[in-house]
């Protein structure tokens, strides 16, 4: 079993009950932080003096207050510490369930497993755990369609961002006109026009209404 574990969630009552989960499991060598910035230097002191950390289980939210902070969520850390410590296993525990952000971090920055916090939420890291330390690849079950390999879940950040802001009320210009104000190619109108077809046709979505509704189901957006 894993040796050295560290748990970073702004709630300190979040973190009790992944401490008692830690300790069913014979893991007394636990620390805390309630900051990224603080779980990424813990990591990196700790490699330095060659007693390295097994295993991280992060949140992906944390709320800002008065510190000023270089990574601001769990992501940003995941992003960091995948480039620098590609061995470390990461647990992502979390009430996001979006099943293009699961795919994002399994696909981009090989994490671990991905459990979300609920009534069974405990129970199902605990499992986690053991199933990350034996090697393998651990997701809650309402998400485990995040790593389909089914084509109607093949799609791009360019397509989720059509997606989003199809959901907040733009029309197809309007689409067009964001993507190049926010730099982001290719914002031409066919293009857009395209790309939402192609989405349609993906989906079997009669409209961009019902387009909306099937990938809001899916948890793409």
């Amino acid at each position: 079993m894993f040796k050295k574990v560290l748990v970073a969630d702004d709630l300190l009552s979040i973190n009790q009950g992944v401490l008692s989960i830690l300790k069913t499991l014979n893991i007394n060598n636990i620390q805390e932080v309630q900051y990224c910035d603080d779980a990424y230097l813990k990591i990196k002191r700790a490699n330095f003096d060659n007693k390295p950390i097994d295993l991280l289980i992060t949140d992906l939210s944390y709320k800002k207050d008065h510190r000023n902070q270089k990574l601001n969520s769990g992501e940003d850390l995941i992003s960091v510490l995948h480039s620098e410590f590609p061995n470390l296993k990461i647990i992502v525990y979390t009430v996001e369930d979006r099943l293009q952000k699961v795919r994002t971090l399994f696909n981009s920055y090989n994490i671990n497993a991905y459990v979300c916090k609920g009534r069974k939420g405990l129970v199902e890291l605990n499992k986690a755990i053991t199933t990350v330390h034996a090697g393998e690849k651990y997701l809650s079950p309402q998400i485990s369609a995040a790593l389909s390999s089914k084509n109607n879940m093949e799609i791009t950040d360019f397509d989720v961002e059509l997606l989003r802001q199809l959901s907040c009320g733009l029309s197809q210009d309007e689409i067009s006109k964001y993507l190049k104000a926010n730099n982001i190619s290719p914002f031409s109108l066919s293009t857009v026009e395209k790309k939402i077809n192609k989405l349609k046709n993906q989906f079997n979505a009669n409209n961009t209404i019902h387009l909306i509704a099937i990938t809001k189901d899916l948890g793409l957006i």
